[in-house]
């Protein structure tokens, strides 16, 4: 008499491609996102009609209450460290609150200036 061998159970799906399927999503993010630096602090820029969008760099931010920023130096130094990184031919660009008075961004665009910085776009959020 022959005694037939018992069934094995079938093992359940195997997760490695799905794990693979992880893996190449997570490279493929990593791959293609882009690392900002953060703003030093909160800018809600103001709203412009143009569709026009400044692709220049470096970007000085103004906030509020009138503090100028670029790559953590404040005031009259961020204004020279701009002009030491692109020197006085290159566009700025200036990231200004939408709170800003006029007469104070005025007053900034007057300091870029003479400072020899003249070619300033400002950032604008479309309508």
């Amino acid at each position: 008499m022959q005694i037939d061998k018992p069934h094995k159970r079938p093992k359940g799906e195997s997760i490695v491609p799905m794990i693979n399927v992880v893996f190449l999503l997570l490279i493929f993010f990593l791959m293609t996102s882009r690392l900002v630096e953060p703003a030093p602090f909160k800018v809600t820029p103001p709203t412009a009609a143009s569709e026009k969008k400044p692709e220049a760099e470096p970007v000085i931010f103004l906030d509020k209450d009138g503090t100028l920023s670029f790559e953590g130096a404040e005031a009259e130094a961020a204004i020279a460290n701009v002009k030491a990184i692109s020197g006085t031919s290159a566009v700025i660009r200036l990231r200004a609150d939408q709170r800003v008075p006029s007469s104070l961004a005025a007053k900034v665009l007057s300091d870029l200036a003479v400072a020899g910085l003249s070619n300033v776009e400002l950032i604008v959020v479309p309508q």
